[in-house]
C-alpha cells in the first residue's frame, strides 16, 4: 500500500480459518503468538508499501568546504591529523547537520473492548502470502481479524468477523502526537469514515509535507454513530476496512492528494475485501513463491511453539534449524512488503526501519545510510529471486542524482556524483551529522551503485545496464578519477574515514595519543574505487563499447594506480594507510573487509593471500567483540560464509539467535532498538552457505554447516547469470541440484570443496555453455 512508514499499522492483527492450527501455522513459514502483543516494537506483525513524511527540501552545502581542501590534505599527508579534523569540521560541514527524518502518521486505535476474558487467542503473520490475523474466541463467541497491504490497489484493507450476527462492536479513532492539522469522524447507513490531516511540522512558508489518511469502514446491518473524533459501530456481524494515506511529496497539493484518497478507496470499495484480499496475496506470493529452502525438522517438536517462545529457548541454546529458516523467510517478506517499485510513481526504498515506525521523529532519524546499511537491505533482492525489490532503491538513487553532481562540483571542484554516508527522500547528498568517524566519507555512490551492476548480473537487462547503470558509473567513476590524488605512487581519497571507526593517533603524528578518524587512504576506499572502475569496463564490454571511448581509457590507466590492499604485523588487511593502533580492535563496521564480502576481491577463488589476510582480520574482529548489534552480526555471518567457512558462519547465526531478535523476529541494534538491516543480513548469510556466484563461478554449498544442517534443501534460488538453482543435501553432503538458465550464457560450476559431479550424466570438466529452457543436472561422480 503506497503508505510507506508514514501510516504506523500497529494494529495486532488477525483472522484464522477454522482448520486445524497446527497445520496451518508451519513454523518455518508463520509467526504466531498465543497471546497479545504486550508493546509496538516487539509485538507488531509487519505488513507493508507506503510513503515518507518528513519536510522539504532543504540547502546544506558547506559554503567553505572547496577553499580548505586543499590544506587539510596537505595536513593529513604531514600527518598533523588533530589540525586536520579541526579543519574538516570547521569549513566542510554544513551549518544544517541532518537531512530530512522519517516520520509516521499515526495510530489507527480499534477497541472491542476484549481485553480481558479471551481464549483460543492466536495471533499470525503468513510470511508467504503477507497477511495478518488474530482469532479468538469471547463470551463464546469466535472473533476473527485479517489486515493485508495491497500494493496493486495501493490501500490497507482488513475484516472483521463474529460467529453469532449482530455480536462485533468498537469504537475507532485516529491519532497523532503532534503537527496533526484535522481529525474527524463520520458516521453512514453502512458504515462510517475516519479522516485525519497533518503536516510534517515546518512553517507554511517553508512547504512543508502535507498529508491526508481515510479510513472508510463497511458495516451492512449495524448502527454506525460519532462522537468527536471517534466512530462507534455496534451491532455488526462483518465489518470491512479500507485505508489509504497520501502526502504531497508524491501529490503536489492537498487537493489532489485528497483525491486520490478517495479514488482509491472508492475503487477499493467497489471491488470488495475479497477480490482485493486475493489480489494482494496473487502478488505477494508471485514473489515470495519463487524460493524456499529446507533444514529439516528442529528438535523436540520447537518448531510447534508460539515464535516468541521459540526465541526464548535459542536464548538458551536450542539450536531451532526451522527457527533459521522462518527468519530467511521473514526476510524475504520484509523486503517485498517494504520495497516495491511502481513505474506510475516515485517509489523509495526500505530505510534503517523498513517502513514501520511509530514515532514522530523515528530511531537514528529513518535514514538511507548508505556506509552499510541500505546494502545490507538489500543483500537477499538477487539471491533470494526477489530482484525486483531493488528497483525502489535505484529509484532513489536517480533522485539524489543530481544533487551528487551539485555537491561534487561545488565541495569538491569535480564533475561526476558523490554521496556522502546518508541520503533522504530528497536525496540529500550533502556531509551529515557532524561527528568526526562518519560525516566525510566520499563513497556512498561508489557503494551503491554496485547494486546496479548486481542487477545486471542477475538479470541480464541490458536496457537497463544501458540506460541506467552504465551512465551512473560513468558518474560516479568521473568523480573519483578527478578526487582521488596522487601519494606514494597511487591514486588515494582523503579526507575520509573507515565508516564509524577511529584510531590513535601514533608517536611519529600530531596530535600523538589522540583519538581520531580522518585520515587519508582508507582500505575501504580503495576497494571500492577498484568496484567502480572494474565495473565499469564490465558494463563497457557487455555493452560493446568500444577501448577507445574516452571512459573506458580513463577507467583502464586509473585502475591499476589504486593503492593496493596492505597486510600488517599479524597477517591482517590493514584498516589504513598505516597500522594505526585500534581504539576499538572489535569495531561493530568490517569495512577492510568490503573486499571480501560484499565484494569478492578477497575471495579465495579469486586471490588466496589477500583472502587468508582478510581470514585473519575478521577473526581478530570477533575475538574483540565485534557483531555486538544485530547488523554487524548478521555481516560476520555473510564474511564466514564467503571464506567457506559454515561451521563459524553458523556459531555467529546461533550468537545472533542468542541476543538480536524481539519476539516479534525483528532485528535490534544491540538487544534493543528495533533495525531492519540484520533481518535482511540473516536472510542473505544463510543463503551465502548456500550458493554464491559472485566470482564467476556458481559455487553449490560452498559453507554448509554440515554438522548443524545435515540434509536439506533449497528451491528456486538465483545465481548471477540468470540461473535458478534447486540444492539437496544429506549427511552433510551434496546429493544433486538443478540449474534452470533464464538465458543462455556461460556456466562454470562447483561444488562444495571441489568435489567431482557429473552434469546430465557426464563428467564435469569445465565451463558449459548454456541453453536456456534447457535443465542441467548435477549428481556426484
Amino acid at each position: 500500500m503506497n503508505i510507506r512508514g508514514i501510516f504506523k499499522y500497529t494494529i495486532l492483527l488477525g483472522w484464522l480459518h477454522a482448520t486445524a492450527i497446527g497445520a496451518v501455522l508451519d513454523g518455518d513459514r508463520f509467526l504466531w503468538y498465543s497471546e497479545p502483543a504486550s508493546d509496538w516494537e516487539t509485538g507488531v506483525l509487519a505488513i507493508g508499501n507506503g510513503q515518507y513524511l518528513v519536510g522539504p527540501l532543504q540547502n546544506r552545502m558547506p559554503i567553505r568546504g572547496l577553499q580548505a581542501l586543499p590544506k587539510i590534505r596537505q595536513q593529513l599527508v604531514e600527518d598533523d591529523i588533530t589540525e586536520a579534523t579541526s579543519s574538516i569540521m570547521n569549513n566542510m560541514m554544513p551549518s544544517v547537520s541532518r537531512e530530512r527524518v522519517y516520520s509516521y502518521f499515526g495510530n489507527l486505535h480499534l477497541d472491542f473492548g476484549h481485553e480481558r476474558g479471551m481464549t483460543n487467542y492466536v495471533r499470525w503473520l503468513d510470511t508467504r502470502q503477507g497477511n495478518v490475523g488474530i482469532s479468538y474466541t469471547y463470551n463464546g463467541i469466535n472473533y476473527t481479524r485479517e489486515y493485508i497491504a495491497s500494493f496493486p490497489a495501493g490501500i490497507l484493507a482488513a475484516r472483521f468477523t463474529a460467529s453469532k450476527a449482530g455480536a462485533l462492536s468498537f469504537n475507532t479513532t485516529c491519532t497523532r502526537e503532534s503537527n496533526k492539522l484535522a481529525n474527524s469522524a463520520s458516521a453512514t447507513t453502512n458504515g462510517g469514515l475516519l479522516t485525519m490531516r497533518g503536516s510534517s511540522g515546518q512553517s507554511t512558508k517553508d512547504d512543508p509535507i502535507l498529508f491526508t489518511g481515510k479510513g472508510q469502514f463497511i458495516a451492512d446491518n449495524a448502527h454506525n454513530s460519532v462522537s468527536g473524533s471517534t466512530l462507534s459501530i455496534t451491532g455488526a456481524t462483518e465489518v470491512d476496512l479500507f485505508f489509504d494515506i497520501e502526502t504531497s511529496y508524491r501529490h503536489q497539493t492537498q487537493q489532489k492528494l485528497e483525491a486520490e484518497v478517495d479514488r482509491k478507496l472508492k475503487a477499493s470499495i467497489a471491488k470488495g475485501y475479497t477480490d482485493i484480499r486475493d489480489g494482494a496475496i496473487a502478488d505477494a506470493t508471485a514473489l515470495l513463491g519463487r524460493a524456499s529452502i529446507n533444514f529439516g525438522k528442529s528438535p523436540n517438536g520447537a518448531a510447534d511453539l508460539p515464535t516468541d517462545k521459540r526465541i526464548k529457548m535459542t536464548r538458551k541454546g536450542l539450536d531451532d534449524t526451522q527457527l533459521a529458516v522462518l527468519a530467511w523467510n521473514y526476510g524475504r517478506h520484509l523486503l517485498v512488503a517494504s520495497s516495491r517499485h511502481n513505474d506510475a510513481d516515485v517509489s523509495l526504498p526500505a530505510n534503517l526501519l523498513g517502513l514501520w515506525n511509530n514515532r514522530t521523529t523515528s530511531t537514528w532519524g529513518g535514514k538511507f545510510t548508505i556506509n552499510i546499511n541500505l546494502e545490507m537491505n538489500y543483500w537477499p533482492a538477487g539471491q533470494t529471486n526477489i530482484i525486483e525489490t531493488q528497483e525502489s532503491m535505484f529509484s532513489l538513487l536517480k533522485i539524489a542524482k543530481p544533487r551528487g553532481e551539485e555537491m561534487a562540483q561545488k565541495l569538491y571542484g569535480c564533475n561526476g556524483t558523490v554521496f556522502h554516508h546518508n541520503l533522504d527522500l530528497w536525496g540529500d547528498a550533502a556531509p551529515s551529522d557532524n561527528n568526526t568517524s562518519a560525516t566525510m566519507w566520499p563513497m556512498g555512490a561508489a557503494w551503491t551503485v554496485q547494486h546496479m551492476m548486481d542487477h545486471y548480473r542477475f538479470t541480464g537487462d541490458a536496457d537497463f545496464l544501458l540506460l541506467t547503470a552504465y551512465p551512473f558509473l560513468k558518474d560516479v567513476a568521473s568523480f573519483y578519477r578527478c578526487y582521488a590524488f596522487d601519494w606514494q605512487g597511487s591514486k588515494v581519497t582523503g579526507p575520509s574515514v573507515s565508516p564509524e571507526n577511529s584510531f590513535i593517533v601514533p608517536n611519529n603524528a600530531s596530535v600523538a595519543g589522540s583519538r581520531k578518524a580522518y585520515d587519508i587512504a582508507p582500505e575501504m576506499d580503495n576497494q571500492l574505487m577498484r568496484d567502480v572502475m572494474e565495473s565499469l569496463l564490465e558494463a563497457a564490454k557487455a555493452l560493446n563499447i568500444p577501448h577507445t571511448d574516452e571512459d573506458v581509457k580513463e577507467a583502464t590507466e586509473f585502475l591499476p594506480l589504486i593503492r593496493r590492499p596492505a597486510i600488517g604485523s599479524y597477517g591482517q588487511i590493514l584498516e589504513w594507510r598505516s597500522e594505526y593502533k585500534e581504539a576499538e580492535p572489535g569495531h561493530r563496521h568490517l569495512s577492510p573487509l568490503y573486499g571480501l564480502h560484499p565484494s569478492f576481491q578477497f575471495s579465495p577463488l579469486v586471490n588466496e593471500t589477500l583472502s587468508r589476510a582478510a581470514n585473519v582480520l575478521v577473526n581478530h574482529r570477533g575475538a574483540n567483540g565485534s557483531g555486538h548489534t544485530g547488523w554487524s552480526r548478521a555481516w560476520l555471518i555473510n564474511q564466514y560464509a564467503r571464506l567457506f567457512s559454515g561451521a563459524k558462519a553458523w556459531e555467529h547465526v546461533k550468537a545472533w539467535f542468542a541476543k538480536y531478535p524481539t519476539s516479534n523476529l525483528w532485528n535490534t541494534d544491540s538487544g534493543q532498538g528495533f533495525q531492519i538491516d540484520g533481518n535482511f543480513g540473516i536472510t542473505s548469510g544463510i543463503t551465502e552457505m548456500l550458493l554464491q556466484s559472485h566470482a564467476g563461478i556458481i559455487h553449490i554449498l560452498p559453507a554448509l554447516p554440515a554438522a548443524a544442517l545435515p540434509t536439506g534443501n533449497a528451491r528456486g534460488l538465483l545465481a548471477r547469470g540468470g540461473f535458478e538453482v534447486d540444492i539437496d543435501w544429506k549427511e552433510g553432503r551434496f546429493q544433486k541440484a538443478a540449474i534452470r538458465p533464464q538465458r543462455g550464457g556461460r556456466l562454470q560450476l562447483r561444488v562444495s570443496d571441489g568435489t567431482s559431479f557429473k552434469v546430465n550424466g557426464e563428467l564435469y570438466k569445465g565451463p558449459i555453455q548454456a541453453v536456456s529452457g534447457r535443465s542441467y543436472t548435477l549428481t556426484l561422480a
